[in-house]
């Protein structure tokens, strides 16, 4: 599944500032790991992925444009897909802070 070269962009940008973050092509697509752990991406052209963990993705599926994520077919806990327009216009800040709960949480790798 091609991604969109420029939801990339936008993730990029707004993950600059952002202490520990590297990047990595995965899943057709473009993934920013935090300290080694997967946190954020892009793998098609309308959505955002976020790694929130599974104790967090009842409270992130309540959230505007949010979708559980079945990327193989079967349902992947933990990560979930935001359509970006939506997750834009909410702030794309505030859903990576929302990652962040989880994913900072985590051991470096």
């Amino acid at each position: 599944m091609a991604h969109d070269p420029h939801l990339a962009e936008i993730l990029r940008e707004a993950l600059a500032d952002r202490a520990g973050i590297t990047e990595k092509n995965m899943f057709g697509g473009v993934c920013f790991l935090l300290n080694g752990n997967m946190f954020a991406g892009v793998a098609n052209h309308d959505s955002f992925m976020f790694r929130v963990g599974k104790a967090l993705e009842p409270e992130a599926l309540k959230r505007p444009g949010a979708r559980p994520m079945d990327f193989t077919g079967r349902k992947m806990g933990g990560l979930i897909w935001v359509n970006a327009d939506e997750a834009i216009d909410a702030g794309l800040k505030s859903w990576l802070d929302f990652t962040a709960q989880f994913v900072g949480a985590l051991p470096p790798k």
